[in-house]
């Protein structure tokens, strides 16, 4: 099942405790908000396209074929590029959407 949010996409290829796996993207010029996780882990493999990854207060371009590892606690961001970015999450620990803090967001789902 393909679930809709104001950035993108994202469908659940896989879940079991401590563990879920899902396909993401990212629509042109959107961002997701600038957030951080307190019970999770999260590993990024870019499977289509060019973005802006957020790390900190460090922020490159990432492509297809990289990948990026989001430690508990660490800030990021991802913004899709000309033609939108698509990976591969994989998310360990405690993997539930109640578990993301959100300090900025284009979207008004700060607080």
């Amino acid at each position: 099942m393909i679930e809709y949010r104001p950035w993108g996409t994202y469908e659940v290829l896989h879940e079991e405790q401590h563990l879920k796996i899902k396909k993401i993207y990212v629509r042109p010029t959107k961002r997701f908000s600038l957030q951080y996780h307190n019970h999770r882990e999260e590993h990024w493999t870019i499977i289509d396209g060019i973005g802006e990854i957020t790390q900190g207060d460090l922020t490159t371009i990432i492509r297809s074929g990289e990948y990026a590892f989001i430690p508990k606690g660490g800030i990021h961001r991802l913004e899709g590029g000309d033609r939108g970015i698509t990976f591969i999450e994989v998310q360990r620990g405690i993997c539930e959407e109640d578990d993301i803090v959100r300090l900025e967001d284009d979207f008004g789902r700060v607080g």
